[in-house]
C-alpha cells in the first residue's frame, strides 16, 4: 500500500478533484501522487463518488485489491472502450486455443514420424533360427516410448491420461450405429 508522500502532498486523486488531503482521506493510501494516471482512468471511467462508495463498504484489507481491480479495468476500458478487459480476455483464451492446437499437430506429428522411423520386425541375428516378432501399432508405441525414455509420461501422454479422446483410440467395435438411438429394424 503506498501512502501520501511526507512532502505532505496530496494524493493523486484529490490533486485531480482540487480539494484538500485530508489525514483520514480514502484515496490516499491507494492513489498516490507519483501515480496520477492510475486515479485518472478511475475516475473517467467510474467517478470519484462511486469509488469512494466502492471503497467505505468494502473492510479496509481488500480495498487495495479492489483499487487494484478497477486500476486494471479502468484502463483496459480506456485502451479498448468496446470491450475492455474483455476483449483483453478473448484474446487470450484465442490465442491459448491456437497454441494448443498447435501443439496437438506437433504431438500427432511427432508420433507419426517416430513410429514411422521404428522398424517393423527386429533385425535377425545370423546364424539364429528363430524368428523375431513384429511389432504390432500398440507396440510401436510402446516401443517408441522406450527408446525416447519416456515410459512414465514425458512429453506425451498415453490417450487414457488425456482430458479427451482421439477418434482412432474409441474402444467400440467399429459399428456407427452402436448404442445411439431408439428403434430397430
Amino acid at each position: 500500500m503506498a501512502s501520501s508522500s511526507s512532502y505532505n502532498s496530496p494524493c493523486a486523486a484529490c490533486k485531480l478533484l482540487r480539494r484538500k488531503c485530508m489525514p483520514g482521506c480514502i484515496f490516499a493510501p491507494y492513489f498516490p501522487p507519483e501515480e496520477p494516471q492510475k486515479f485518472v482512468n478511475v475516475h473517467k471511467i467510474f467517478g470519484a463518488s462511486n469509488v469512494t462508495k466502492l471503497l467505505n463498504e468494502l473492510l479496509p484489507n481488500q480495498r487495495e485489491d479492489a483499487v487494484n481491480s478497477l486500476a486494471y479495468e479502468a484502463e483496459a476500458r480506456v485502451r479498448d472502450p468496446v470491450y475492455g478487459c474483455v476483449g483483453a480476455i478473448t484474446f487470450l483464451q484465442r490465442q491459448v486455443q491456437r497454441l494448443q492446437k498447435e501443439l496437438d499437430a506437433a504431438n500427432a506429428d511427432l508420433i507419426r514420424y517416430a513410429c514411422n522411423d521404428i522398424p517393423t520386425g527386429l533385425p535377425q541375428v545370423t546364424g539364429a533360427s528363430t524368428v523375431q516378432p513384429t511389432l504390432t501399432p500398440r507396440n510401436r508405441l510402446a516401443e517408441f516410448n522406450r527408446r525416447v525414455g519416456n515410459e512414465g509420461g514425458g512429453f506425451y501422454q498415453l490417450p487414457g491420461a488425456l482430458p479427451y479422446s482421439f477418434p482412432w483410440n474409441d474402444a467400440s467395435s467399429g459399428d456407427m450405429n452402436d448404442g445411439g438411438g431408439e428403434g430397430g429394424m
